[in-house]
């Protein structure tokens, strides 16, 4: 399978293309009818004609403290007024199909309202994390070439249609929400009251061509843990498919009332949340940045039936019943998490103590899609640490997730197949979730010749229980110390399980005779009583690690450096643990 042909390649400006996907491709998850002709913006117009009057989104309540604007509550009819408003806005600014618009923007009803109305003028959106600045900004200007950015005027502190306005070259429009900005931004409007009639734009859509579900809707962004970030394309088609294979795993009903604490920029936002609340027919609200008391507070007010929450959070809500127990969750069906091990003491306390049951999810922005539930999984230590081998023959699994996708673990070296429990390999993907290459090209090795996604990822099938993976770490985390291989992730789980530990995590070190020693990076309970190495060591011991996989190196860290996913970001740690020699 070829990815890269120059017939399938679409450019939209001086450096950016944009791929399709082959038309094999389309043609065989077409014919599956994994694919289809839906584009996102006419899942929200068929929920604004099913349920006009049911409530569609609602702001973060402590808006007023991130954007000075009070937080606002909008039905389907009103986000379809507000998603027709703004593309009706883009549209005077010159924007047409196929052009790259850069967005960034925290969980609002404006973020939501934009993703529909790109759609319906066949944008293509770039969102990136609040956290980027004029570094980050720049490189995602030279990757895409973008025609316009959208952001808004301040969030916390920060001067965003300032900072957008200063870092990007002339020509790029700087398209902004806010009622004071800055010279040389011009002004978007949520406001329902006011918005345009969209006479502009149903005149354009008359005469335009309607576009495709295969067209590109995202450029998405990797996490940027083992280097610079890279541009990830993805059609309507992957994301409705990510977006069924979420709501099988959450449960997903209509009427539902979902949590949604992740930024809107990447698999777990867009695929977790957006695409399925419009899919299914549920409300959704937002949280934006973490705050662990809003968010419990959120939960419980909004009666919410199904969030995500950060593997640390649940292991501290478990270790407080009294937290826990404050709040009147008997709304709360399930709660997912994953970008990093859970703790199956976690999961079990969930399960048989507060009774709610916790999903472990394993994606990327390329389009990888598992789950672990209780239905695959009843038992809380494999739930936690393992996950089924859907799409693999034989498997005792059904439903969408075991039809839609293959999975298979290759060695490393060779991509010889692995059929034996317990030898550790890269686990490969296919199916309509994953995408069809990074922008321009870049790592054109991520596909074997016969089209399976190398994910990088480093898993056994279990010697303990052979229908299930294992993930053991990235292929290039591993520490190779004297040539005996030792994965992170399993060290960072039995680390976190440490008293007195509140995150931790392990990383390579150099050494001259070994090549590589194991170096634990840990933030303390308490300051007072930091633990050991000593200590560290004895307790992991005493779970059973090997010897030759102990830490021989204590690294005291204040909070560990996490990409916007939570995931730790290890090529960090290991230059923090540089600098510190």
């Amino acid at each position: 399978m070829t990815y890269y042909r120059l017939e399938e390649l679409r450019p939209t400006g001086e450096n950016f293309t944009v791929m399709t996907s082959p038309q094999h491709r389309i043609d065989e998850f077409t014919r599956s009818g994994w694919w289809s002709d839906t584009q996102l913006h006419q899942m929200l117009e068929r929920q604004a004609a099913d349920n006009p009057s049911m409530l569609a989104v609602a702001d973060p309540p402590n808006r007023p403290a991130l954007t000075g604007e009070a937080p606002v509550r909008l039905t389907f009819a009103e986000l379809e007024q507000l998603a027709r408003s703004l593309a009706s806005q883009l549209r005077a600014a010159g924007l047409v199909r196929g052009d790259t618009v850069l967005l960034q923007l925290p969980n609002t009803v404006e973020l939501v309202a934009l993703y529909f109305a790109a759609s319906r003028l066949g944008l293509i959106l770039s969102p990136v994390p609040m956290q980027y600045r004029q570094h980050e900004l720049k490189v995602a200007r030279k990757t895409l070439d973008p025609q316009a950015m959208i952001t808004l005027e301040r969030f916390h502190e920060t001067e965003h249609a300032a900072q957008a306005r200063d870092c990007l070259d002339e020509g790029i429009q700087v398209l902004a929400f806010g009622a004071s900005l800055p010279e040389g931004c011009k002004a978007l409007s949520a406001d329902l009251a006011g918005s345009p009639a969209g006479g502009q734009l149903q005149e354009h859509k008359e005469d335009d061509d309607p576009g495709s579900a295969n067209d590109v809707l995202t450029v998405c962004w990797t996490s940027g843990t083992t280097g610079e970030p890279k541009g990830v394309p993805r059609s309507h088609n992957m994301w409705l498919a990510t977006a069924r294979n979420s709501s099988a795993a959450g449960a997903y009903r209509q009427g539902d009332r979902l949590l949604n604490p992740f930024p809107l920029v990447n698999m777990a936002g867009i695929g977790g949340f957006l695409f399925p609340f419009v899919d299914v027919g549920c409300s959704l609200f937002l949280h934006h940045p973490f705050d662990p008391g809003v968010f419990l507070q959120q939960m419980a007010e909004e009666k919410i039936t199904f969030t995500i929450v950060p593997p640390a959070v649940l292991n501290q809500l478990a270790g407080s019943p009294e937290t826990w127990n404050a709040f009147d969750f008997s709304e709360l069906r399930r709660i997912g998490s994953g970008s990093a091990p859970l703790a199956p003491w976690m999961v079990d306390t969930f399960d048989n103590t507060y009774g709610k049951q916790i999903v472990n999810f394993y994606g990327s922005n390329e389009g990888i899609a598992l789950f672990s539930t209780p239905e695959t999984s009843p038992d809380p230590k494999v739930r936690a640490t393992m996950f089924p081998r859907m799409g693999v023959e034989d498997m005792p699994w059904t439903g969408i997730t075991h039809d839609m996708v293959g999975t298979r673990v290759v060695a490393v070296d060779t991509e010889v197949d692995i059929t034996e429990p317990g030898e550790p390999g890269e686990l490969l993907f296919y199916g309509p979730t994953v995408f069809d290459g990074y922008t321009n090209n870049l790592g054109d090795d991520v596909f074997t010749s016969d089209g399976w996604f190398r994910t990088g990822d480093l898993v056994e099938i279990c010697p303990e229980a052979p229908d299930y993976y294992r993930i053991v770490g990235r292929c290039k985390d591993i520490i190779n110390r004297g040539g005996m291989k030792i994965s992170p992730a399993e060290l960072d789980i039995l680390l976190e399980a440490f008293p007195g530990i509140r995150e931790g995590a392990v990383c390579a070190y150099a050494d001259d005779k070994l090549g590589e020693r194991v170096c634990a990076c840990i933030v303390p309970q308490e300051l007072q009583h930091v633990p050991t190495l000593e200590k560290i060591c004895a307790f992991l011991t005493q779970q059973g690690l090997a010897r030759f996989k102990l830490p021989e190196r204590l690294l005291l860290m204040d909070a560990l450096p996490r990409n916007p996913m939570g995931k730790v970001q290890r090529n960090l740690l290991e230059q923090a643990v540089a600098a510190d020699e």
